[in-house]
């Protein structure tokens, strides 16, 4: 690719922060950590929203929820949700839209508008269960550009920036966050070739893993993925993936970094014990 030489003047303070970059072999020189940099920013602009799924009943973390939501459990003094607007809006990714269900009003009270959290938030409402996938039908008129999309009860401090250009590079429907785990067999693990995913195996035996890095709950959506899902209930898992995965624009963005499902009360618990924060 064509490169333009340019003469640049940056502060003090971040020629310290990209010296912290430059390792020799990733990033060899300032020149290719600017480069780096400009194009995460670009990149970024091309997702502007979050789909956020918070419309189970979470019966997993019963007795919990028959009075609270799961988005509304308590992690460290905040609700689940809450932890996640903050990886949002740290990314300025501030346009949400919530998919409630199971006590939606409880989370329309709690965060309304999103304004006193520096976000918009927007709601679309399952009359009945519509699984993973089936509620992004609800709100289709308002998923014109690609966007984010997170299952409610993840905490996850993924780089957003790093993710959006892994996906505009690789240009498929769907980019999944893929993280490592030491015991992958009670989730859905990834088949992969390269970047491109070729199956899930939800749940395999001891042994029989493909990989370790399982389906983290995070995913990039162009708005094609529309297309593939059904009328009614549809679980994006097993109604979509599949699909997209034989034909060649399924992909996987394997991350490193804090990841939290809180799904179970042994899951919650660590959370409580071991969650950071957004960095």
């Amino acid at each position: 690719m064509k490169r333009t030489s340019l003469e640049i003047t940056l502060r003090d303070d971040l020629i310290q922060r990209m010296d912290q970059m430059i390792d020799g072999t990733g990033i060899k020189d300032y020149s290719e950590a600017v480069e780096i940099l400009i194009s995460k920013s670009l990149n970024a602009k091309d997702v502007k929203t979050a789909f956020i799924l918070v419309g189970g009943k979470g019966t997993r973390m019963r007795p919990l929820t028959y009075e609270i939501p799961k988005s509304l459990i308590p992690i460290q003094g905040r609700p689940l949700l809450e932890h996640l607007i903050d990886l949002l809006r740290k990314y300025e990714i501030r346009d949400l839209i919530f998919s409630i269900g199971h006590m939606g009003d409880r989370i329309k009270e709690y965060f309304g508008n999103g304004s006193k959290f520096g976000v918009k938030i927007r709601y679309v409402e399952e009359k009945t269960e519509l699984g993973t996938a089936g509620p992004l039908l609800l709100a289709k008129d308002l998923l014109k550009d690609n966007f984010l999309m997170f299952n409610g009860d993840v905490l996850a401090d993924i780089d957003l920036y790093d993710f959006i250009t892994f996906h505009r590079e690789n240009e498929g429907v769907v980019s999944v966050a893929l993280t490592p785990v030491d015991d992958p067999s009670g989730f859905g693990v990834a088949k992969l070739e390269g970047n491109r995913i070729f199956e899930f195996i939800e749940k395999p035996k001891k042994g029989t893993e493909p990989s370790n890095l399982i389906n983290a709950g995070v995913y990039i959506c162009r708005p094609e993925i529309l297309e593939y899902i059904p009328e009614g209930r549809a679980m994006i898992e097993t109604d979509v993936f599949p699909k997209l995965a034989e034909e060649g624009k399924l992909y996987g963005f394997k991350f490193e970094r804090q990841w939290f499902d809180t799904g179970t009360h042994d899951a919650y618990e660590r959370a409580i014990h071991e969650w950071k924060g957004v960095d």
